[in-house]
């Protein structure tokens, strides 16, 4: 794994544990139904990342 991928795996985990957060938010204070989608595509979308970069 090059320098490249390390950096933004690093990034991506801090990505997903923000992403995280704004979700359980979003759960507790389910103000915007649309809001809670996007986020859960939003994680899902980072970790499926995440997990090709792994692999690599």
């Amino acid at each position: 794994m090059d320098k490249k991928a390390k950096k933004r795996i690093e990034v991506l985990q801090q990505k997903l544990q923000k992403l995280r957060q704004q979700l359980a938010g979003a759960r507790k204070q389910n103000d915007d139904p649309a809001e809670l989608a996007q986020l859960e595509r939003s994680v899902a979308e980072t970790e499926s990342e995440l997990a090709k970069l792994r692999e690599a």
